[in-house]
């Protein structure tokens, strides 16, 4: 490794704290789906609703964050740390921004969004939604602002801080949740309220860091400007067609979700298990996904064109072993997980095969569909990654699950049959264009 740009302990110091930052940020989701089980499925498939509009949202933010990641990351891998820094200012007022648009424009027709979305659901089912769906509403900008400042924190190869961020924010909303679900007996409203409250206090350690004058990507000086539009071109350049490709990927799957609620309460609850299954799953690979976008972004910025291919296959190699060896393992207690959920036990044993398969599909097919194109953002190549989804979402995932729904007369099972074979598309598709290499060349600054 000494010949490469990284060292082993490079790696080991970025990897290690971001796979436990995702397992971390997946706990937040998952721990209120778990905490308001006791409240029945109805509560679960309320969760399960808005989480689906909210991943979609989140996956905007998280867009342009990685937009603005890849554009210091190459700052800093050429050693013009002014650049990276006045970047850094400018994703955060494009975060604030684009947050604080949304929640203004959502608020007053969640309720019509909703019904838009996933049609006739059940009356209790329908008040959970709106009952957890406000407070999650009012956390997008603490959320947006904190998913810039972490983005900015990894690509200074500081991953470390952003887990114990991560650790009090999952201390806060496990918190709030046991009592104000159990104890004061809010239910959903209860769960979100905790996780406005955990986004809250990881905005604000995270920008307390960040406001250290010793800090590299310091943001002092935010309040003074000056807005860049140079600089907020060449992050929007990466984060616009990011933010499109998981708004045309989270849309299909709001889409999905809305066939899903048409099979019944007990559909939404299954899809939702196996949503979690599956989040859990990609936990080791999320966190190197995330490593990605420093290790050959700085790779990139520096014309280090032989460590961008190198790291490249070598981190997909690395996630392929990390998810092995979380899912297989795994198979063995899945009916016991699944019982945690509060489950009917005819939902329990449908469950069981469509979360075995999950896991078996994440640890072979899912890094090649989902860690390659990391490498390809880290580099600029964000037009290719937007066409493959597109396309692979709509046609696969889409289309195949409302044909084997509707035509076929499946159940909720086709849902992750479709999304299976969207995975091998994208791999097949991602791989060709790695193994190509013109994408290296690609220019962001």
């Amino acid at each position: 490794m000494g010949q490469h740009q990284f060292t082993a302990r490079d790696l080991r110091a970025l990897i290690i704290p971001l796979i436990a930052d995702s397992f971390l940020s997946i706990l937040i989701g998952m721990a209120d789906t778990i905490m308001v089980s006791g409240c029945g499925e109805a509560a679960v498939s309320g969760v399960s609703l808005v989480d689906s509009i909210s991943n979609l949202l989140i996956t905007v933010f998280s867009a342009f964050a990685t937009g603005g990641a890849v554009v210091v990351s190459q700052y800093l891998g050429r050693k013009e740390n002014d650049n990276a820094k006045r970047s850094a200012v400018n994703l955060i007022y494009i975060s604030m921004a684009i947050s604080i648009l949304m929640t203004v424009v959502i608020m007053p027709f969640r309720g019509s969004i909703i019904s838009a979305l996933f049609g006739t659901i059940e009356n209790e089912v329908r008040a959970y939604t709106d009952d957890y769906f406000v407070p999650i509403l009012i956390s997008y900008p603490f959320l947006a602002i904190y998913s810039a400042l972490t983005a900015l924190s990894r690509s200074e190869r500081k991953s470390f801080r952003t887990m114990m961020v991560s650790i009090l924010m999952n201390i806060t909303n496990i918190g709030g949740n046991a009592i104000l679900i159990y104890i004061v007996g809010l239910g959903p409203r209860g769960a979100g309220i905790a996780s406005l409250a955990s986004r809250i206090a990881g905005c604000v350690v995270m920008t307390f860091l960040m406001l250290n004058k010793n800090e590299e990507l310091n943001i002092r000086g935010f309040f003074k400007g000056p807005v860049s539009p140079f600089l907020i071109k060449k992050i929007l350049k990466i984060g616009i067609p990011s933010g499109l490709e998981g708004a045309a990927f989270h849309v299909g799957k709001i889409m999905v979700q809305s066939l899903v609620a048409s099979l019944g309460t007990s559909a939404i609850a299954i899809n939702a298990v196996a949503g979690n299954f599956n989040s859990y799953s990609n936990i080791p690979g999320n966190g190197i996904n995330l490593a990605m976008i420093t290790i050959i972004g700085q790779c990139r910025g520096q014309k280090n064109i032989k460590d961008v291919k190198y790291y490249t296959w070598l981190l997909t190699a690395l996630v392929l072993i990390a998810s092995a060896s979380i899912c297989l393992p795994f198979m063995l207690i899945t009916p016991q997980v699944i019982n945690f959920y509060g489950l009917e036990s005819d939902s329990i044993a449908a469950a069981i095969p469509i979360c075995r398969l999950c896991l078996l599909m994440c640890c072979t097919i899912w890094p090649f569909a989902f860690s390659l194109p990391n490498a390809l953002k880290a580099v600029g190549d964000v037009k290719y990654i937007l066409f493959v989804s597109f396309s692979s979402m709509w046609i696969f995932r889409v289309g195949g699950a409302y044909f084997m729904v509707k035509v076929l007369g499946m159940g909720v099972e086709a849902i992750w049959y479709a999304m299976y074979l969207d995975w091998i598309a994208r791999g097949i598709m991602y791989s060709t264009r790695v193994l190509r290499g013109r994408w290296v060349k690609t220019e962001v600054i």
